[in-house]
């Protein structure tokens, strides 16, 4: 997320603002835990957030683990449509959990392995992987930089990185 907002605010000028787990959870969501129900409000809260910042035209990158398929429908449906483009787009950042274990810069997957973190999607808590996401990013087999480029030119051929009239 953090590199495709580079490529986005340093090449095409776009103002674009991530949200992710850290500055989320520290704030808005503090109160809320891993369950099942936490983990519904928490997206759902994340939703509202991503609604009220792409009113003000802004690009959001949500950055978000979303475990459950009718969690991340509840987010398409509040997001709609902004004329002939969409609000929301899916992208499934598909890795195996192997993968993901060696990319974590925290050591959460090894101290959810040893218990100390209930509710960890993957480990201990299910994931329903998307059925038909706008976007699929296979990051065990591509750099950052290939999936960047996978992602602009999306959003290019989607006419979101177009200036206003121009599409």
């Amino acid at each position: 997320a953090t590199a495709l907002e580079r490529e986005l605010l340093l090449r095409h000028k776009k103002t674009i603002y991530v949200l992710d787990g850290d500055n989320i959870r520290h704030g808005l969501c503090s109160d809320l835990g891993f369950g099942t129900t936490d983990r519904q409000e928490n997206i759902r809260r994340i939703g509202e957030v991503c609604n009220l910042f792409t009113d003000a035209g802004t690009i959001v990158l949500a950055a978000f683990v979303s475990p459950y398929k009718e969690d991340r429908d509840k987010v398409r449906l509040l997001l709609g449509k902004n004329g002939e483009r969409k609000n929301f787009i899916e992208i499934h950042v598909q890795a195996s959990v192997s993968t993901c274990e060696e990319r974590d810069p925290k050591g959460l997957y090894k101290r959810a392995r040893a218990g100390e973190i209930p509710n960890f999607t993957g480990i201990s808590a299910p994931f329903e992987a998307p059925e038909n996401p706008e976007v699929v990013l296979k990051s065990g087999e591509k750099s950052v930089e290939e999936c960047v480029s996978q992602l602009v030119t999306y959003l290019k051929d989607g006419g979101y990185l177009c200036s206003p009239g121009n599409k």
